[in-house]
């Protein structure tokens, strides 16, 4: 396996059997994951999984936010979330719990 260009510039080598390091890692990775119950879902996937089994009605209930209670969507859930660290979690918390139901 040739080096990628990037390991030439900079004069790294491959370390194990040919492989170079970012392959090592990825596969080291995906292999061995964290104990994170969210480790691999999208915060996309946690609002259309939470509003296909409960609406946009009970998510407005249950985390009494402007994005889940008036004209909601998706995409104006996820740029909210992610500028709200205690919404975001309010909403990993509920979406954890329902998954271990």
């Amino acid at each position: 396996m040739a080096p990628c260009s990037c390991y030439m510039l900079y004069g790294y080598q491959p370390l194990i059997f040919g492989h170079q390091p970012h392959v090592i890692r990825h596969t080291i990775m995906s292999i061995s994951h964290p104990r994170d119950p969210l480790y691999g879902i999208t915060l996309e996937t946690i609002i259309k999984e939470l509003v296909e089994r409960y609406g946009w009605a009970e998510m407005g209930r249950r985390v009494p936010i402007r994005c889940f209670l008036h004209n909601p969507s998706v995409k104006s859930s996820l740029t909210f979330l992610r500028k709200t660290p205690w919404a975001r979690e309010r909403v990993e918390g509920w979406y954890i719990a329902y998954k271990d139901v």
